[in-house]
């Protein structure tokens, strides 16, 4: 559930597309709508994770594949589950 009173945007985006490029693996992040996942956009693209338009309390799948997954997908959360941005 995504912790940032912003949601992800602006900040928490760009931090969340930076850690996702910087890992080297193929990121996939969805916003999750009464039990339905949403389309999928690349985790990497800041503009993309913006357009789904995530606000705080919303729950969203991110998919990691490639080298480091479980570190990535570690990362990611944190971002996700975190107030401080």
């Amino acid at each position: 559930m995504v912790a940032s009173e912003v949601g992800l945007h602006a900040r928490p985006a760009a931090l969340f597309a930076s850690t996702a490029k910087s890992s080297g693996s193929v990121v996939r992040l969805a916003k999750i709508v009464d039990g339905h996942i949403g389309a999928t956009v690349d985790g990497a693209s800041v503009l993309r994770v913006m357009t789904l338009g995530v606000k705080c309390g919303d729950e969203v799948l991110v998919t990691v594949e490639g080298e480091s997954e479980e570190e990535t997908v570690t990362k990611l959360q944190e971002i996700v589950e975190s107030s401080d941005h």
